[in-house]
């Protein structure tokens, strides 16, 4: 296995490797009826709403509009048997989010797919990186 698939098994996304190895990333994404109900972006989403508290702090983080998050985490909470996030009305300090316990369990049990996924095709990957540019 080459130290770049490696990488990517151990969660380092920013790598700064120019390989194509380094620059290609399976990507796996849970679809649920006609929507995608979990994938890297909204894993990202979850995280950042968790570390931050709130939608808008986190759409920031990741360089999305607060638009974009928003529908994102209403497709998710639409996609699961109880919502991932929960809203919190303003107040003082203004309203925020949090992750509820349900969405720790899925964005954790995703990234065990996640690696599990990736490392199933290290290999292919490897070889496959030796087609590109």
């Amino acid at each position: 296995m080459s130290a770049a698939v490696a990488k990517q098994l151990a969660g380092d996304r920013g790598s700064m490797d120019s390989s194509p190895e380094a620059a290609m990333q399976p990507q796996l994404r849970i679809s649920f009826r006609k929507s995608i109900a979990m994938g890297p972006g909204k894993a990202d989403l979850l995280d950042a709403i968790a570390d931050s508290g709130s939608i808008s702090a986190a759409a920031r983080k990741l360089g999305m509009s607060y638009r974009r998050a928003w529908l994102l985490v209403d497709t998710m909470n639409a996609s699961f048997k109880a919502p991932l996030v929960e809203t919190l009305t303003g107040g003082a300090q203004g309203g925020g989010a949090r992750v509820t316990d349900l969405g720790h369990d899925v964005v954790r049990r995703y990234r065990v797919m996640e690696k599990k996924a990736c490392a199933s095709v290290a290999r292919e990957m490897s070889q496959f990186s030796d087609l590109m540019r």
